[in-house]
């Protein structure tokens, strides 16, 4: 079945966390745009969600570190953090083995691919899952790119993830949603945490809704840590959403900077069938 739905979130914890520290006004906006985009994945009639993450250390680190690693597994523990920081009750998401197995299967064969049987769910997935399927009533697959640990993930090979991706969603007869979570501009545990580069981030989503490939691919890690901090690098899961949906022309839903969450909080799709 072709790719039913593709979108981009943001996934910091203070969005559980810190909920009631937030202006009233800016949460609600925000997470009504969750709750839009969990009701569009459920009228797509997805059958399974694939989560493009970046891991912030909880699985992997300096001695093992793939640049990409989806989960093969028939369940997922969460979150990893304490529950109380988080504010989110400990949780066990569902998977299917075997559906990754096929999907990763696919993949392998133009984009290098680790996968891992065992994995702990970092705020990084437990967030959007929170508020994407708060029952767990689909099927979760992880996927992690390297935006933690240099040499980075390049965003082109990124982009080539998603691609792959899209092809093997499209040979498999279950409707997949897939959805990227990260930044965007974001210095977590930083002296500049809160910090939130507004007109960086917008024109970054400006190149992406448009699936601008060329733009996306432009940005350096260089010139990202300046703008957007070490957070920014969490593009790489935004891309590889564009690269899934090579083609489509998006909508921003919501971006709303909320400081004390630490990041502009975003939630953005495609139109597939635009592409």
């Amino acid at each position: 079945m072709p790719l039913v739905y593709a979108g981009v979130c943001s996934h910091a914890p203070g969005i559980t966390g810190r909920a009631d520290q937030a202006d009233p006004r800016a949460r609600a906006t925000f997470y009504e745009a969750f709750e839009k985009m969990r009701a569009d994945i459920a009228n797509s009639g997805a059958e399974a969600l694939v989560v493009i993450a970046a891991e912030h250390f909880a699985n992997f680190f300096m001695d093992n570190m793939p640049t990409f690693a989806v989960g093969m597994a028939d369940f997922y523990d969460g979150p990893i953090e304490d529950p109380a920081w988080l504010g989110i009750e400990p949780f066990r998401a569902p998977g299917n083995r075997d559906l990754s197995h096929r999907l990763i299967t696919e993949m392998m064969q133009t984009v290098d691919v680790s996968y891992a049987e065992e994995w702990k769910f970092d705020h990084g997935i437990a967030v959007p899952l929170h508020f994407l399927t708060p029952t767990f009533e689909l099927p979760v697959i992880p996927v992690n790119i390297n935006c933690q640990g240099p040499p980075l993930t390049p965003l082109g090979r990124a982009w080539a993830f998603g691609e792959a991706l899209r092809r093997a969603a499209d040979a498999v007869p279950e409707r997949i949603a897939v959805v990227g979570t990260g930044g965007i501009s974001h210095w977590p545990a930083t002296p500049d945490s809160g910090k939130i580069n507004e007109a960086w981030d917008r024109d970054f989503l400006d190149s992406w809704q448009r699936n601008d490939r060329d733009a996306l691919l432009a940005y350096n890690d260089t010139g990202v840590h300046a703008e957007a901090g070490q957070g920014g690098f969490e593009i790489r899961t935004f891309i590889a959403v564009s690269g899934a949906a090579n083609g489509a022309t998006g909508t921003v839903h919501c971006y709303v900077p909320i400081p004390i969450f630490a990041v502009g909080c975003t939630i953005a799709s495609y139109d597939l069938n635009s592409c």
